[in-house]
């Protein structure tokens, strides 16, 4: 007997904000994500393992951890 087991990650993207970004500098649009993680067993999801929200300069690509509480804030469009 065997066991098909891993991790899969889903990316649900939120919206899209304008903002300054912290690492470059220049007011652009920033990517509001969110990134959950899942344990896996015969390509079932099964367990979450981690849930992170990310935002990203569309003009630079950085992306930075966030809050869950500063991305529900977050005015998105």
């Amino acid at each position: 007997m065997f066991f098909i087991f891993g991790l899969r990650t889903k990316v649900d993207r939120s919206g899209v904000t304008q903002q300054v970004c912290r690492n470059c500098g220049n007011h652009a649009a920033q990517v509001i994500s969110r990134r959950s993680t899942k344990f896996t067993l015969f390509f079932v999801p099964l367990i979450p393992i981690r849930t992170r929200h990310v935002q990203q300069c569309t003009f630079c690509g950085a992306q930075y951890d966030i809050s869950a509480a500063e991305a529900a804030r977050l005015p998105v469009g």
